[in-house]
């Protein structure tokens, strides 16, 4: 089995732009086809990658954001570990069985057990750089290997020079080392909406670029000869939203005295905290009681669309520990910034590309109008010409299982899309 992870696919992507996609389109055709994918709240990719692979929701496999909470660094560390997961993964299932993985950026696999790994990491410390952290976190004599041979495509994690190189290591995978499993994370065109806009001409370049480098895989499989044995998957995490307007409601907090900042924007003293989520952030609060008055206020701030209290927020599948999660507007997201002139600021556009300044995010409310992601099947175990209008994000996991004849041991929040599968039972 190859799963494809296409970050920022939209169902509009494919309703839309379906002529300019001829791979993904003979995907379709001969396949099968869920239209509109519900995601998971909060719509961030270090979250949606770990519910694809567990069934769970993020309360429950415990990804719940893509950063941690370190209010004291201005560059917190991101879910990159393994070790953060509390539920059962699909590649764990498959090692068990004794199959061998492959991972390429697969968010929150680093320090696993896949047999070749390539994991999703970056240096976010002085004292060390790219190749040792990637080195530490994955399959260091693969990752030799792959860079010696194709190490000059990348530009450090610049796109689209990165999904390029990826795709290079992912071909050289696939037609060498033939694994059972192969997971695979193109971000090239979730890079360039963040930068340039939902619809714009690089998003959309990048989607066809996208198409190209899927068709790329699929021969791998060809050139290994095992094409006719494979189940390919491509699908999207999450879709965007095009923006224009930040809220700092660590801002806020700050002029209420509520935590101390730093002009650099970090914090230590805190009774109350937003963790962003981008379009939708998290409220913590310690030694804190006065909640009415946080959501009064906080109710009062431009571009706040709707307060979730915790036990909303916890069936919607977010953070237990949050006292509340904010859902922005459409056209506005949040920072963590605690410094800052103004509470709602309008984006720069010539700070675009710099951190939290952005065109286009995600984290928004799955069930916001049209923002659904999408997923597709081929193979020989998929019924072909079958179409789902709609599925959701912890439907995935159980389906690929049952493609990959392998068992979750515990019960999952979604259900194998059975009419996606030839014979069934």
């Amino acid at each position: 089995m190859v799963i494809i992870s296409l970050d920022s696919l939209g169902y509009r992507d494919l309703r839309e732009h379906m002529d300019e996609l001829p791979t993904l389109r003979q995907l379709i055709q001969t396949g099968a086809w869920a239209k509109s994918v519900t995601g998971v709240y909060p719509t961030l990719t270090y979250p949606s990658h770990t519910t694809i692979i567990t069934g769970q929701y993020p309360n429950v496999h415990g990804i719940v954001n893509n950063t941690k909470i370190q209010p004291e660094r201005r560059s917190p560390d991101w879910f990159w570990y393994q070790k953060d997961v509390k539920s059962t993964t699909l590649y764990d299932l498959a090692r068990q069985q004794g199959l061998t993985t492959a991972a390429f950026l697969w968010p929150v696999t680093a320090g696993s057990k896949i047999t070749y790994n390539l994991a999703e990491i970056f240096p976010n410390r002085i004292w060390t750089n790219q190749v040792l952290v990637s080195l530490k976190a994955s399959s260091p004599l693969f990752i030799l290997e792959l860079n010696h041979k194709y190490g000059k495509m990348r530009q450090g994690i610049k796109q689209p020079q990165l999904d390029a190189f990826l795709t290079a290591c992912a071909v050289d995978t696939l037609k060498n080392k033939k694994p059972n499993l192969t997971l695979i994370h193109l971000v090239a065109m979730d890079s360039m909406r963040h930068r340039y806009g939902v619809r714009s001409p690089e998003a959309m370049a990048a989607l066809r670029k996208l198409d190209q480098q899927v068709a790329q895989l699929i021969q791998a499989t060809k050139d290994g000869g095992y094409y006719e044995d494979t189940n390919f998957v491509v699908l999207g995490d999450h879709y965007q939203i095009n923006v224009d307007k930040m809220i700092h409601l660590n801002t806020l907090f700050a002029q209420k005295g509520w935590l101390k900042s730093e002009a650099d924007q970090t914090f230590k003293e805190w009774s109350v905290m937003a963790k962003t989520c981008d379009g939708s952030t998290y409220i913590y609060t310690k030694n804190f009681n006065d909640l009415a008055q946080l959501q009064q206020v906080i109710g009062q701030v431009e571009g706040v669309e709707k307060i979730y209290r915790r036990k909303a927020a916890l069936q919607r599948g977010a953070d237990p520990a949050c006292t509340l999660m904010v859902e922005a507007k459409e056209g506005y997201y949040f920072t963590d910034e605690s410094e800052r002139p103004m509470i709602v600021e309008t984006v720069d556009p010539a700070s675009l590309g710099t951190p939290d300044r952005y065109h286009g995010v995600h984290g928004y409310d799955p069930d916001k109008p049209d923002y659904q992601t999408t997923i597709l099947f081929n193979g020989p175990a998929v019924a072909a010409g079958v179409t789902l209008e709609h599925a959701n994000l912890v439907d995935e996991a159980p389906t690929f299982a049952k493609l990959l004849g392998v068992e979750f041991p515990e019960p999952l929040a979604g259900h194998c899309l059975d009419d996606v599968i030839k014979n069934k039972e």
